[in-house]
């Protein structure tokens, strides 16, 4: 009885309104009102409940806790060493120059290329470890377990000045690296495992909501008054550990992915406590009879690998999409900008003592409007934040080639420039920065998850390590119109997913494999008593019977 008044459904509601409002008003001639609208509002107004119910105080503690101690530390390794850069290579230039050697440009603008590269390398080798971990230690195991990628490198930073090595640097950011490599992976595996269907897409975006967190805070940091100095830059580096030693005591408590227990591990025992917990109500047969439905599909295959992903054609265009919608996200400039977000303003005109105060309102620019992609990825859909984004960053990548290229003859060309930069920074955050890891959750099934995120994310940190590597150079080189090239790669990606990706907000597995069955020339075929899925088999040269779920 007390589940059933915490769970109402529309015809409680109504039995409600009924003895309190119908009784009351029906029968007074001074006011009428139509039954039919009073039924409409009922209903949504216990669907709105239901909702709100869904998101209960474990699983939003969960996402918490989980998007902190991983997915924060993502983003403040991005942008931890803009703005101290110049003491940083200061530091560098002493300790080399000690060696007796001196220090031309090209070595010192290679060493600290190398600095910021080595994250992203490090992110491409911890990317290729998620499929083996999370099917092995399971997805908050995972978390837990990457932790050890983030305490050791943040004392080995924390201590390079006092030992006096820059290679210490270099080495923990590969390391912290592979932390951020794993957790841009699982976090949002864990995360989408967990929610229920119509709070998927919100909760998935929340982890990138706490990337943006981190590079805001990492642009606060670094204000030469607070740790942006000489003898702060250590500590500063250093503090990346605080998140990981967090997570590392409180995410015990919380439980594991229940789809993980019951189709992985065969522990429905577990599974259905966890699911308990989540929702917060004992009913909770629906869902594990779906689960038990995506086990019996996936008997036969068992966990899939990286290559056979690659061989499944009822797979193609799921993986292609992933692919394209990674790469450009990172090719399309963004880490550009936070990485050397301070000489892109400094080259926009900003004087010196402004830059890290435009740094920061951008941060904090990137952190609303992922903020509000959260709200609003549940109404309008994926696709849409998608073409949205990537077309409002071709656009600002075009003005601002043309604004850096003119802020020499015309005074105000440089406040275009910081405008551009904004509105690009507002384009990535609603669209190109969250969404990908959301579809690529939605489109795949249990047993190809793991492998597709470890391609997804080889393919992200692979691409944004191209980035820190080449930009400095590309800078030098083409100057104003190395954004125009970044304005092609978003033009591409906005092309590709207009024709390809299909929207995929609160739909089931199934519906989504139907989606992308006819572009993959496959067949679907349900069995209407049993509601299984037909072991592949060959219909003609051109189709296939699948197993969709």
């Amino acid at each position: 009885m007390l589940e059933k008044l915490f769970r109402p459904t529309a015809t409680d509601a109504l039995g409600i309104y009924e003895l309190l409002f119908f009784r009351t008003f029906f029968h007074c001639k001074a006011i009428w009102i139509c039954q039919s609208c009073v039924i409409c509002l009922t209903a949504c107004f216990c669907k709105h409940i239901l909702l709100l119910q869904r998101l209960t105080l474990v699983l939003a503690l969960a996402t918490l806790i989980s998007a902190f101690g991983s997915s924060f530390q993502y983003g403040y390794n991005v942008a931890v060493v803009n703005s101290p850069a110049p003491d940083m290579q200061k530091f560098y230039t002493s300790v080399y120059e000690s060696r007796n050697a001196t220090v031309t440009d090209n070595v010192l603008t290679l060493l600290w290329s190398l600095t910021v590269s080595m994250y992203p390398m490090g992110g491409f080798f911890g990317s290729l470890m998620v499929a083996p971990l999370v099917n092995n230690f399971g997805r908050k195991g995972t978390l837990l377990f990457n932790n050890i990628f983030s305490i050791v490198p943040a004392i080995m930073m924390g201590i390079s000045e006092v030992v006096g090595s820059f290679e210490i640097i270099i080495v923990a950011r590969f390391l912290v690296g592979i932390c951020a490599g794993l957790s841009s992976n699982v976090v949002p595996m864990y995360l989408g495992e967990l929610a229920p269907k119509n709070l998927r897409g919100a909760v998935g975006i929340v982890p990138q909501l706490f990337i943006t967190v981190g590079i805001l805070v990492a642009q606060v940091f670094g204000i030469r008054s607070i740790l942006g100095n000489a003898e702060g830059w250590p500590i500063m580096l250093a503090l990346t550990g605080i998140p990981a030693v967090l997570e590392l005591f409180i995410l015990p408590f919380f439980p594991e992915s229940p789809r993980y227990m019951l189709i992985q591990k065969g522990d429905e025992k577990n599974a259905r406590k966890a699911l308990q917990r989540l929702r917060g109500w004992q009913d909770v047969d629906e869902e594990l009879q779906e689960m038990r439905l995506e086990e019996q599909s996936e008997q036969a295959e068992g966990q899939l690998s990286v290559f056979t992903l690659f061989t499944l054609r009822s797979l193609r265009w799921q993986l292609v999409s992933i692919i394209i919608m990674n790469m450009g996200q990172q090719l399309s400039g963004v880490n550009a900008i936070y990485y050397y977000a301070d000489s892109i303003f400094s080259s926009a005109g900003v004087k010196d003592n402004d830059v890290q105060y435009v740094t920061v309102g951008t941060g904090s620019v990137n952190v609303l409007m992922t903020l509000a992609a959260v709200f609003i990825v549940e109404t309008s859909g994926r696709k849409l934040l998608l073409l949205i984004g990537f077309g409002i960053c071709c656009a600002a990548c075009v003005i601002l080639t043309v604004a850096l290229s003119l802020q020499d003859t015309l005074q105000w060309m440089p406040y275009v420039s910081i405008a551009c930069i904004i509105i690009y920074v507002i384009g990535h955050a609603i669209g190109p920065s969250p969404i990908p890891t959301v579809v690529t959750n939605e489109i795949f099934r249990q047993s190809s998850r793991p492998a597709a995120f470890m391609v997804a994310g080889s393919v992200h940190w692979l691409s944004n390590f191209i980035v820190g590597l080449v930009f400095p150079f590309l800078e030098k080189g083409l100057g104003a119109y190395s954004f125009i090239i970044f304005a092609f790669i978003c033009l591409a990606t906005f092309i590709y997913i207009w024709v390809v990706i299909p929207e995929t907000k609160n739909t089931t597995f199934l519906e989504i494999s139907k989606l992308f069955a006819a572009r993959n020339k496959v067949e679907i075929v349900v069995e209407a008593e049993e509601q299984k899925m037909k072991e592949p088999e060959v219909r003609d040269d051109k189709q296939d019977v699948i197993t969709a779920f």
